[in-house]
């Protein structure tokens, strides 16, 4: 049995446990609020799906799923901007803008895939803003679509790379990666709420603290040491080396996005409520983890 497989099948009895847990738990004690965690344990199996796909079969496959994790994403995000009829043709092309990023990443052509976002869409997304649209709004409008494609498509895409790049490791190295990321949030999030008290940075999100973060960096590290036999082809430095990097990159793109929506979302409520369920809660992290592990593997790997 592969590594891959046999990690996939662990996730799925964890997250079996994990559900049979909550529901006998929240029927035990309905007056306490598991709200938070039912609606994380199902995005995590809908994310356990797209990584099946992502990690068991063919590279196309792959490609495909997690296309469609970036466009779900960027969806998300787009819900939470104030919009004007203005925006609509911006938008459009900011969708356009995906198939072309993973047209890149299937043909093989590394240096326009490392470009394609960061220059020739930054320099031409202001375009269809420009046209007939007035200049009312345009540098919100047309930075925060901007800042979206970097950090939903640019940043995920990397997932899909990792097949195309390696084939021989490409589908445990997505899968280490995920369950590094996924892990460290779990982790962050479970210490800050039963022993967390000294908060991080209490004006931009009062759930993060130093407790939960000393806890998710051990925990991310420590199992990165003894996954990487299984998942990837690492010495056991550098395995521990890229747990300490994920477990700091899932930091700083969980608190990234946390900021992103309180600013976004300053005054709706209701929307706010919404987007707790969303995919894009669950994948804030891998925007940073994604592109810092592929590029430090790369620069330090001659495989990829």
């Amino acid at each position: 049995m592969s590594g891959s497989l046999f990690t996939l099948i662990l996730i799925f009895a964890a997250l079996f446990i994990l559900q049979i847990v909550y529901l006998i738990v929240s029927k035990l004690q309905p007056d306490r609020d598991y709200k938070v965690i039912g609606t994380r344990i199902k995005t995590w199996w809908g994310m356990f799906f797209i990584f099946c796909l992502a990690t068991l079969f063919n590279p196309i496959v792959s490609l495909l799923s997690l296309m469609a994790l970036t466009f779900f994403a960027l969806k998300e995000y787009f819900s939470m901007i104030r919009t004007r009829k203005a925006d609509r043709r911006l938008f459009l092309w900011a969708y356009l803008a995906i198939p072309l990023q993973f047209y890149w990443i299937y043909i093989g052509w590394y240096g326009m895939f490392i470009v394609f976002i960061p220059i020739y869409v930054f320099l031409l997304l202001p375009l269809p803003r420009l046209i007939n649209k007035g200049t009312g709004g345009f540098l919100r409008s047309v930075s925060s679509t901007q800042w979206g494609l970097m950090l939903m498509v640019f940043g995920l895409s990397h997932l899909a790379y990792f097949p195309f790049a390696t084939p021989e490791y490409g589908g445990g190295l997505v899968l280490f990666l995920v369950v590094l990321t996924q892990l460290n949030d779990v982790i962050h999030y479970l210490a800050s709420m039963y022993i967390g008290k000294r908060k991080i940075v209490p004006t931009s999100n009062p759930h993060i603290t130093w407790e939960g973060f000393i806890c998710a960096f051990i925990v991310t590290t420590a199992v990165s040491y003894l996954a990487h036999p299984y998942l990837t082809p690492f010495d056991p430095k550098f395995a521990l080396i890229i747990g300490m990097l994920v477990s700091l990159a899932g930091f700083f793109g969980s608190l990234t996005i946390s900021v992103l929506k309180r600013d976004l979302l300053i005054g709706d409520s209701d929307r706010a409520e919404a987007l707790k369920e969303s995919y894009l809660s669950r994948v804030d992290s891998l925007t940073y983890t994604a592109p810092v592990f592929f590029h430090v593997i790369r620069y330090v790997y001659d495989f990829m």
